[in-house]
C-alpha cells in the first residue's frame, strides 16, 4: 500500500494555524497591540476601517526591528521571547507563540514598515497570502508600521462567518481596552474610519478608566490595595449602587496581561454579597501580581485564561481585600468590638469635672403605716393620697357612659380580607371564562376543550413587542413628559449607541432634550415606562445591540421593540389582579403572533379534558 502522509505546504499550515490565532479582527488588533508593548513602545496607534474587515493599522515608536529581523518575523514559531522551554515559565512578555505574524500574513495582505533608532533608513515589507511580494528600503519613523488590509480574502467562508460592522467593532473596542488598562503608562489612541474614537494620554489607573469609560466613572470606584507574599493586590471595584445587568466593566490582569477566571469572579460576588440586588454585576478593574513560575499561560490559544498553582489562597486573599476595602469605605456595615460610640464622652462636656450623684433615702418611710403624725409629714419628702372617700373618684362615671353615643355594641372591628385557595373556590356558569394566576408565573384560563396556561412574562413580551413595532413604524408613539429632566452617563461607545437609535427612541415616545459626548438629557419617556426604570432599559438595549446582528436578518427598529419589551414586561414572581390577568389574555390573543414570544420561545399550551381524564384513569 502507497504512504499517504505528508508534510502540509507552509501557506496551508500557516492557514491552518490563523485559525487559532485569527477568529476575527479583534484577534488582529490584539495580536499587533501587544507586539507593540513588547518593543517597548510609548506611543501606539490603532487605526481600523470597517470593522477592521478592510484595514487595521498599529504604529508604535518601539524600538523597530533590523532588516534581517524584519524578515524573520513572518516566519511560522519565530519570536524574540523565548529562547528555551524553561522561559515559558517565567514569561514578563506578551507575543511568545512565534506564530501571530505568520498567520495573520496566510490570511491578509500585510504591510510592514520599521526602522531603529541607529539606522538611517528603514525596511518595507509586503506579504500577500504568506508570499512575500516586495522588500525594499523605505523612509519611515522610528518603530513600526504594520498595516492588515482585506482580512480573510482568500478564505471566503471564514469572512463569511464575521459578524455585522456593529459586533465586530465592540470586540475590538473590548481588546483595546484590555490593553489600555493594563498599560496606563503608554498613549494609546483609536481612530474607526477616519474619526477619532479615543485618545488616552499617559496617566495613573484611575484616570485611564475614567478615560476610557467617563468622568461619572471617577465616583464609583472603591480603591483595593492588598500587599501579600503569595498576591498583590491593586486596582478598584465599582460601588454597588452602581451595579449593572451586564457584566461589561469586569477586568483581572495577572501581571499586566488581561484574562478571564469564573472562580475569581466568584471571589468578588462573594465579597459583594449582601450588596448587590438580584440580577445585577458588579464592575472591578484589578491588578494582581504573582510570580511568574506559579501560573501556567501557555494552556489557552488566545492566553486569556491562566492556571494558577494554589487559586484557593487567591479566592481568600482576594475576597478578603475586596471585602475590606467595602469596609473601609463605608460601603458596607462593620462590626467594631473594640469601640461603641454611644458611650463616647460628649464633645461640650470633654475635659469637665464628673460629680458623684447623692441619693437621699427617708428613713422614716413605712409603706404599711396609713397615716403619719402631722409633724413626720412636715419632715418627709414623700406623701401619701389619704385612703379615704375612695368612692369619690367613681361617682359620674355611669352617667357619663349612659350619655355617651359610644356603645360597645355598636363598635366594629378591622379584619383581614379572606382569600380563598384556588380548589376552593367554585366557578359558577357566569364565571365560565374566569382567571387565575398559579405560582406567580402562569396564567390558567378555561376553554371549551380543556385548559390554557400561559406564561404571563412571555405573553406580555409578546404584546409590548407588537405595541412597540407598531409606535415606531407608524411614528405616532405617546410621550408623557417628567417634571424633572433625567440626566444618564454613559461611556463613548455606548452613546455613539444611543445617538444611531435616538430616531427610533424618539418614535416610540422618548424625548431627548440633549446629548452630549458624555451624557444625555432625556425630558420625555413613553407612557408605560416609569422613570425608575428608563436607565436600566437603555443599559439593556445597548448590551442587546453589542451582543446581537442588528443586520440583514434583524432591523435596528426590530432590535429596539424586543428589547424594550423583554425590560418592561411583567416578570416572572409577580402577582396580578384579576383584571390585570384578563387584560392579558385578551391582549395575547389579539396579537398577529400569539403562540411565540418576540424571542420565538412559546407563550401558552393547552391542556385538553380528554388528557386530564387519563390522568384519573
Amino acid at each position: 500500500m502507497a504512504d499517504i502522509i505528508q508534510l502540509l505546504p507552509d501557506h496551508v499550515a500557516n492557514q491552518i494555524a490563523a485559525g487559532e490565532v485569527v477568529q476575527r479582527p479583534a484577534s488582529v488588533v490584539k495580536e499587533l497591540l501587544e507586539n507593540a508593548i513588547d518593543a517597548g513602545a510609548d506611543v501606539i496607534k490603532l487605526i481600523v476601517k470597517d470593522a477592521g474587515k478592510t484595514l487595521i493599522q498599529v504604529i508604535d515608536d518601539g524600538k523597530g526591528m533590523s532588516v534581517t529581523d524584519a524578515r524573520l518575523s513572518f516566519e511560522r514559531h519565530a519570536t524574540s521571547k523565548i529562547r528555551n522551554a524553561d522561559d515559558l515559565f517565567k514569561l514578563n512578555t506578551k507575543g511568545f507563540r512565534g506564530e501571530a505574524l505568520a498567520s495573520i500574513a496566510a490570511i491578509a495582505h500585510v504591510e510592514l514598515k520599521t526602522k531603529q533608532d541607529t539606522d538611517d533608513v528603514g525596511t518595507c515589507i509586503v506579504i500577500e497570502g504568506s508570499e512575500v511580494t516586495s522588500q525594499d528600503v523605505v523612509v519611515t519613523p522610528k518603530g513600526t508600521s504594520i498595516s492588515v488590509k482585506n482580512l480573510f480574502f482568500n478564505i471566503p467562508a471564514r469572512r463569511n462567518f464575521l459578524k455585522s460592522n456593529t459586533v465586530e467593532l465592540r470586540h475590538i473596542i473590548d481588546e483595546f481596552h484590555r490593553v489600555a488598562l493594563a498599560h496606563p503608562s503608554i498613549s494609546f489612541s483609536l481612530y474607526n474610519n477616519g474619526s477619532e474614537t479615543f485618545n488616552l494620554p499617559v496617566s495613573n489607573y484611575r484616570q485611564r478608566i475614567v478615560n476610557i469609560f467617563g468622568n461619572k466613572t471617577n465616583e464609583k470606584l472603591v480603591p483595593v490595595e492588598e500587599d501579600t507574599e503569595v498576591l498583590k493586590i491593586s486596582g478598584f471595584v465599582g460601588k454597588p449602587e452602581f451595579a449593572k445587568k451586564t457584566r461589561g466593566e469586569q477586568y483581572f490582569f495577572v501581571n499586566n496581561r488581561f484574562i478571564k477566571s469564573a472562580y475569581l469572579n466568584h471571589a468578588i460576588l462573594s465579597a459583594f454579597e449582601g450588596l448587590l440586588k438580584n440580577g445585577t454585576h458588579p464592575s472591578y478593574f484589578l491588578n494582581l501580581e504573582v510570580n511568574p513560575q506559579t501560573i501556567d499561560i501557555n494552556i489557552h490559544p488566545t492566553k486569556t485564561e491562566i492556571k494558577f498553582d494554589d487559586e484557593h489562597t487567591l479566592y481568600a486573599i482576594l475576597r478578603s481585600a475586596v471585602k475590606h476595602s467595602l469596609g473601609q469605605f463605608n460601603i458596607a456595615p462593620v462590626l467594631d468590638f473594640e469601640r461603641d460610640a454611644t458611650l463616647d464622652t460628649p464633645y461640650n462636656l470633654k475635659g469637665s469635672r464628673t460629680e458623684a450623684p447623692k441619693i437621699e433615702v427617708d428613713s422614716n418611710f413605712n409603706p404599711f403605716q396609713e397615716s403619719k403624725p402631722p409633724r413626720e409629714q412636715q419632715n418627709s419628702s414623700f406623701k401619701k393620697a389619704p385612703s379615704e372617700h375612695w368612692e369619690s373618684l367613681y361617682v359620674g362615671l355611669e352617667s357619663k357612659s349612659n350619655g355617651s353615643a359610644s356603645n360597645f355594641s355598636e363598635l366594629t372591628f378591622e379584619s383581614e380580607e379572606s382569600t380563598s385557595s384556588l380548589f376552593e373556590t367554585k366557578v359558577t356558569p357566569d364565571k365560565a371564562n374566569a382567571t387565575y394566576q398559579f405560582h406567580n408565573k402562569y396564567i390558567i384560563s378555561a376553554i371549551k376543550s380543556g385548559m390554557l396556561i400561559i406564561d404571563q412574562s412571555r405573553a406580555h413580551q409578546r404584546i409590548l413587542y407588537e405595541d412597540f413595532l407598531k409606535d415606531i413604524t407608524v411614528k405616532e408613539g405617546v410621550s408623557q413628559q417628567l417634571l424633572f429632566p433625567l440626566q444618564l452617563h454613559f461611556s463613548s461607545q455606548e452613546l455613539e449607541i444611543v445617538k444611531q437609535l435616538q430616531g427610533d427612541l424618539e418614535h416610540t415616545g422618548f424625548v431627548f432634550s440633549n446629548v452630549t459626548e458624555e451624557s444625555i438629557e432625556i425630558k420625555g419617556v413613553p407612557v408605560m415606562v416609569p422613570e425608575s426604570e428608563i436607565s436600566i432599559i437603555l443599559e439593556q438595549l445597548i448590551s442587546d445591540v453589542q451582543n446581537e446582528v442588528p443586520d440583514a436578518n434583524f432591523s435596528a427598529t426590530d432590535l429596539l421593540a424586543k428589547s424594550m419589551a423583554k425590560s418592561l414586561a411583567i416578570k416572572t414572581g409577580q402577582s396580578l389582579q384579576k383584571d390585570e390577568q384578563e387584560h392579558i389574555v385578551n391582549k395575547l390573543f389579539a396579537c398577529k403572533e400569539p403562540n411565540v414570544s418576540p424571542t420565538n420561545r412559546v407563550t401558552f399550551i393547552t391542556v385538553g379534558v380528554d388528557e386530564l381524564d387519563k390522568k384519573f384513569i
